[in-house]
């Protein structure tokens, strides 16, 4: 049984990407992690890297509850819950957004993130450290033109990462969000690329102000994204709750 140097963790969506690179960096620390992604397919990079898996697609309440089960008894409890899975969602004009692309943004980006905490509290409670981690965006406290599905999903997360640390504080679970800020990756390079088709410009263009959009003129990086997830999980932040933690280099507007 993992004793209070492996915390036991669940990470959701981290089959690749951002949340793979948080599942291998939480298992280096000495973390007993748990991926969960949406078929067998997403969860095979994570498997590669030698990590657990689990079938849970973040939209679908009874496979969450699975994956939570399944927590409790391959890892013998639960410490901390990642909630990372998320998408992108459709861009475009709000007037010509598709209304079914609108709701399956919420189902996975928020609904999926109640779901997650709602059957993952009988565990955290019989934690002696628990934490949840819910991964906002900086759409998620700046307005993103041609995101509305996205910037409004990420939005509703901060509230409900506000909301539970008042709700759950009494019983000494954390709840903080992160928002990161452009994340080189797959996922920005479609954005990018539907961005430019939206507003018919080179897609050089808009790359070039999605990476100058911070005042440290870089993409953010799952690395920086990793690092910050793991300072929340840990004892540094042990008086640390009820927070959306900006990882963005210092990003005043959103393109």
């Amino acid at each position: 049984m993992p004793g209070p140097e492996s915390p036991r963790t669940v990470i959701t969506g981290a089959g690749s990407g951002i949340g793979l690179c948080m599942a291998t960096a939480f298992r280096d620390s000495g973390a007993h992690v748990l991926v969960g992604d949406l078929d067998e397919q997403a969860l095979a990079p994570a498997r590669e890297a030698g990590l657990e898996t689990a079938v849970a697609d973040a939209g679908d309440e009874d496979q969450v509850a699975e994956l939570m089960r399944t927590a409790g008894t391959r890892l013998g409890g639960l410490d901390v819950l990642v909630n990372n899975a998320g998408i992108a969602g459709p861009t475009g004009p709000v007037g010509e957004l598709d209304a079914g692309a609108w709701r399956a943004t919420f189902d996975v980006n928020i609904h999926g993130q109640f779901y997650a905490v709602k059957h993952a509290l009988p565990l955290l409670r019989r934690s002696e450290r628990p934490a949840v981690i819910n991964m906002s965006s900086a759409a998620g406290r700046l307005g993103m033109a041609g995101r509305s599905a996205y910037s409004a999903s990420k939005w509703a997360v901060v509230g409900l990462t506000r909301t539970l640390a008042s709700e759950l504080g009494e019983e000494g679970i954390r709840v903080n969000a992160i928002c990161p800020g452009a994340v080189d990756g797959p996922r920005i390079r479609r954005v990018i690329d539907d961005k430019a088709r939206m507003l018919g410009r080179p897609v050089s263009e808009i790359e070039a102000l999605y990476t100058g959009q911070s005042s440290l003129g870089r993409l953010v990086t799952a690395e920086d994204i990793a690092a910050t997830a793991l300072f929340l999980a840990g004892p540094g932040a042990a008086m640390i709750s009820g927070q959306a933690l900006a990882v963005d280099g210092n990003t005043e507007k959103l393109y």
